[in-house]
């Protein structure tokens, strides 16, 4: 499955149906009046979130969505036919803002949460609302209003609790893979995640937390460098961060500032989120390095830094217990 996190879509509600003129005309029923009904509502354009959904791969083949129009309406004071609500189903953590003005319109969260993104034109009126005691026999009527139209951004963002982020091969996605039963791509060279991936990790408690292990960054990726600017949204949702560091790295202390400083540059407090700070293949490092490289990282830092192997399984159990009592 393509996973799709962006989209821009044009949504237009129905137009209200007409009013009519028309007089009652039958025997034994003299001066009969007006008689032509209101036109019905046009249909409304809702977005819903859906929980089966995982990406906004639809919206790549569809991008025009137009909701039913309402009918006129008829002798004898009948009332048109409302036009039918078109309902757009949207993966949960769907953020939906207006694509001139940037007007963010509604964030859809919670599995079945709906929002109204385009009301449907009133009806116009028939000549029977025109009745009164100066005018027993009018021949006005209105016509329907139009639906609103808009055109709309859709961004999805992640509904994890805990993210992974680190420099390009830092294990990101080996963890991830060792914890929950997702299965990533893995592989020896950088950038081999593409895309977010997301798994349930178990809690000691019995319910399960999603983790989600976002690409890797670079520097500059806050201004569009690598694939980070395009991932960032993704762990702004998140209540806790653990930031991978490759310890088999040339200088994992300056691999720290560079993912610090894009965090700062993105903004939207991903810098003050709660964070657990963890040196991954330790298998890489001799014991006396092990010491001195914690000691340097928690100074510049200020987080208690965990020594872990993801490949190995080791440090583990010290890290998810830090993430549950972070949590």
């Amino acid at each position: 499955m393509q996973f799709i996190d962006q989209a821009r879509i044009t949504v237009k509600a129905g137009q209200g149906g007409d009013g009519i003129v028309a007089f009652r005309r039958e025997k034994y029923v003299p001066a009969g009046g007006p008689s032509g009904g209101d036109g019905g509502k046009g249909g409304h354009v809702v977005l819903m979130a859906d929980a089966n959904l995982q990406t906004l791969l639809d919206f790549k083949f569809k991008r025009v969505f137009l909701a039913e129009d309402g009918r006129r309406g008829g002798p004898n004071r009948c009332k048109g036919a409302s036009g039918k609500e078109l309902l757009i189903r949207v993966p949960c953590g769907t953020e939906v803002r207006h694509l001139n003005s940037g007007i963010i319109l509604g964030d859809l969260t919670e599995n079945g949460e709906k929002l109204v993104v385009a009301f449907g034109g009133r009806g116009g009126l028939g000549n029977a609302h025109y009745l009164s005691n100066r005018n027993r026999a009018p021949e006005k009527f209105t016509e329907g209003r139009d639906g609103e139209e808009w055109q709309l951004q859709l961004e999805l963002k992640l509904l994890a609790e805990v993210g992974i982020i680190g420099l390009p091969n830092a294990g990101k996605s080996t963890l991830i893979a060792v914890l929950s039963s997702a299965r990533p791509k893995i592989a020896d060279y950088p950038f081999t995640t593409l895309i977010p991936n997301l798994g349930v990790v178990r809690r000691p408690s019995g319910d399960g937390t999603v983790f989600a292990d976002i690409p890797g960054l670079i520097a500059g990726a806050a201004q569009g460098a690598g694939l980070g600017h395009d991932f960032l949204r993704h762990i702004e949702r998140t209540k806790l961060l653990i930031h991978l560091l490759d310890g088999g790295a040339e200088d994992p202390l300056a691999d720290l500032l560079v993912v610090e400083k894009e965090l700062k540059s993105y903004g939207q407090g991903l810098i003050d989120r709660p964070r657990l700070l963890a040196v991954n293949k330790q298998e890489l490092l001799e014991e006396d390095q092990q010491a001195d490289l914690v000691k340097s990282l928690e100074v510049a830092s200020g987080i208690k830094v965990l020594l872990i192997s993801a490949a190995m399984g080791r440090g583990l159990d010290e890290l998810l217990d830090q993430i549950w009592d972070k949590l």
